[in-house]
């Protein structure tokens, strides 16, 4: 790395990767009035695809239940493609794990309350996700067994 490289952090392509929308006990569950329990799950993935270049995968999985039928469950993997160059290695995964994250979250949002209206049902307005703190958890995960094996 050049010493007086300039960073770079820049957007090429944002896109829909994955779509699934299941609605299995269609056309019986649209007669029920209960409202379903919502799950909702987060998973970030990144790689290198070439030099300076990632692509970060956010996937987002909402699952709607009442007892144990399966209202519907809809998945979206929205991903985006990033140009990230003469950035210090220990500043790279946060960037990768968090900024990236941060800048899919909003498209993964409406794809998601998208896909669910589309399949008949009530918008799901996901929240706003801290991937800061999702990102700190995972390292201090990863380093609570490498403490527990120096302490045996």
């Amino acid at each position: 790395m050049e010493e007086n490289a300039q960073p770079v952090f820049g957007i090429e392509k944002l896109y829909v990767k994955d779509l699934s929308v299941e609605v299995p006990n269609a056309p019986e569950i649209f007669l029920e009035r209960e409202a379903p329990q919502v799950e909702i799950q987060l998973n970030t993935t990144g790689r290198g695809v070439g030099e300076g270049v990632f692509e970060v995968l956010l996937t987002v999985t909402v699952t709607a239940k009442l007892a144990e039928k399966t209202v519907f469950l809809v998945e979206v993997g929205q991903a985006g493609i990033f140009r990230i160059m003469n950035v210090p290695e220990e500043q790279l995964e946060p960037l990768i794990a968090v900024a990236c994250p941060n800048i899919l979250f909003p498209y993964a949002r409406e794809a998601v309350s998208d896909a669910v209206t589309r399949a008949g049902f009530s918008p799901i307005v996901l929240q706003p996700v801290n991937f800061e703190s999702m990102y700190m958890a995972r390292m201090q995960e990863q380093a609570a067994p490498a403490v527990t094996e120096t302490l045996q």
